[in-house]
């Protein structure tokens, strides 16, 4: 898996979520305006498990994305929120090929057979007694195919007397899931780093970190990712890793050194908490506002004090599942 997917890029292209209400227990309403409602009100409908324990704690699974109407699952990690597996779990509402040669449509069966002439499997599948499932693993790709009859189960159990585990999928055998991920098991797999393609000249925060004293927060610590070239050609580019702190009481200047241009600043036209002085109605306007340094593809805001221009706040921001305005 090549391709950089968001959870949110995915959410703004999917045309319906019938299937995602569906999940939440009833249909979406007529004239519903975007469908992002299911996200908000049916956190449950992201999670990966069951209990409804998960909700309160969203980034210990993964948001899973069920298109049931495809047999498709889109598996996203928590923290990055990029598409990390994908799993088909209904074959007969999709068609597969690979190389240009279909191994699964209305009249082509995804049989063992069919696996072998297609991919070329060499090595035995490996058996799942809980499941009752074989499991043939490639680099990035894995069929689990379902048994014709329990009755055939209890010969492949590990523990059998002639240790048919080992042994090749019998004849017959379909595939009843099919998992597309990047590296070489599925256990192990992790959502792939952004590529260097889509970067953009922009520079992306991979994770920000407060900083600590004896009083409190003094600052942010951020491990930021660029696509850094040398002076060479573009295709010589590299990822490049480094870290940048700020710290309340930091000029505009030091701001400015450390993080680079910001992408927008915005003037605040008014202090809302002015309503807590004194006597508000007798206070003069303010010549001059405060003002912040917004840094978009950091996820952080950087509020500036007018007459001083030092850093007075920091804001974080996050796209946490579950949450009113998630993917807003």
């Amino acid at each position: 898996m090549k391709q950089h997917i968001k959870l949110e890029t995915v959410m703004n292209q999917l045309q319906s979520f019938a299937a995602i209400c569906a999940t939440a227990g009833r249909p979406p309403w007529p004239g519903e305006p975007n469908q992002c409602w299911i996200w908000r009100w049916y956190p449950n409908a992201l999670w990966g498990t069951s209990n409804g324990n998960s909700r309160w704690s969203p980034l210990s699974h993964d948001l899973i994305l069920n298109l049931t109407q495809d047999g498709i699952k889109l598996l996203f990690d928590a923290f990055n929120q990029r598409l990390k597996v994908i799993e088909v779990y209904d074959l007969t509402k999709v068609k597969l090929k690979y190389c240009g040669v279909h191994f699964n449509s209305q009249a082509i069966a995804p049989t063992i057979e069919q696996i072998d002439q297609s991919f070329g499997a060499t090595h035995p599948g490996v058996y799942n007694s809980a499941e009752q499932l074989f499991h043939l693993n490639f680099r990035g790709l894995s069929f689990s195919f379902q048994l014709d009859s329990w009755i055939e189960a209890p010969k492949y159990e590990p523990n059998f007397a002639h240790g048919l585990a080992s042994l090749q999928i019998p004849h017959g055998a379909t595939v009843k899931r099919m998992y597309i991920y990047s590296g070489n098991s599925l256990q192990d797999t992790k959502a792939p780093v952004m590529p260097l393609s889509c970067f953009l000249g922009n520079v992306y925060a991979e994770s920000v970190d407060v900083v600590r004293d004896g009083t409190g927060p003094s600052g942010l610590r951020l491990r930021l990712l660029a696509a850094g070239c040398g002076p060479g050609l573009l295709a010589d580019a590299k990822m490049r890793v480094f870290e940048r702190s700020v710290y309340f009481g930091d000029s505009c200047q030091d701001v400015l050194s450390m993080l680079g241009s910001p992408h927008k600043v915005f003037y605040k036209s008014e202090d809302k908490m002015k309503i807590h002085s004194p006597s508000p109605h007798k206070q003069v306007p303010s010549k001059c506002n405060d003002y912040f340094f917004n840094y978009f593809t950091l996820g952080v805001d950087i509020l500036f004090d007018a007459n001083t221009h030092k850093v007075k706040k920091f804001v974080l921001h996050t796209n946490y599942p579950g949450h009113y305005n998630f993917n807003m």
